[in-house]
């Protein structure tokens, strides 16, 4: 797969936004209720509080990351694996919306304390989340703090999103794009343009505001519709590809 129009952000911007990100999600937490907490969320089959319970679990398990890093260990993100964030998130989601809301903004203090901690020459330490570096990994909690966020529909959704995120979920969720198509992504509100797949292949043209475009292959709703085209003609979106 081909893609022109990278964009990666510096390490010290993207921990700047991910502040930037938290500090909104405290200012948010106090409009909580206990009724509030127990409604859907964006994401299909969550409530809200087990997407608040798992923005918990995930700050923690990344702040780990960074602090073992800085100590050059490695170790897994949750102890126990995904069962034990699993049950971790179902343990935290039955609490009310006061206590759900401190545990939140004690692992955002968290996330902030580990964060603030890495050097400009330590983002290139090794971690065990993905076998990757402490870089990948505070670009993992940005992605996941602000789509959470939005999944919580506590006053941010995906048409809030910032510019520079946008562009990283675009680049990010690459792997998204169908095998068999040339998917041309244009944003009819910014300067961005991307292309997706094989040359020769059947061309599909999709366009719209630029966070609509970046809640598309997220698996989140547009907050208005995209402008598919096939051959010129009006066609559905196309099918996306696992998450990588």
């Amino acid at each position: 797969m081909s893609v022109t129009g990278g964009h990666a952000p510096p390490a010290e911007a993207v921990r700047a936004a991910v502040e930037t990100g938290q500090e909104r999600l405290r200012a948010l937490l106090p409009g909580l209720s206990d009724d509030g907490v127990r409604e859907p969320s964006e994401l299909p089959g969550w409530s809200r509080a087990q997407v608040l319970s798992h923005l918990e679990g995930v700050a923690l398990a990344l702040a780990r990351q960074a602090r073992y890093a800085l100590r050059g260990e490695l170790t897994e993100p949750y102890d126990g694996g995904r069962p034990a964030r699993a049950a971790a998130i179902e343990a935290g989601a039955v609490r009310d919306a006061a206590a759900l809301g401190h545990a939140v903004r004690a692992a955002l203090a968290e996330a902030s304390a580990a964060w603030a901690a890495v050097g400009p020459a330590d983002w290139s330490r090794p971690v065990k989340y993905r076998d990757g570096e402490l870089r990948a990994a505070l670009l993992s909690w940005w992605r996941e703090l602000e789509i959470h966020t939005a999944d919580a529909r506590i006053g941010h959704g995906p048409r809030d999103w910032p510019r520079e995120l946008c562009h990283h979920l675009l680049e990010h969720l690459a792997p998204r794009a169908p095998k068999d198509l040339r998917l041309v992504l244009t944003a009819t509100d910014d300067a961005f343009a991307r292309h997706y797949g094989a040359d020769g292949a059947p061309v599909v043209t999709v366009s719209g505001p630029l966070t609509d475009l970046a809640a598309w292959p997220a698996g989140r709703t547009p907050h208005r519709p995209l402008d598919c085209r096939r051959s010129g003609n009006a066609a559905p979106l196309p099918e996306l590809l696992d998450w990588p």
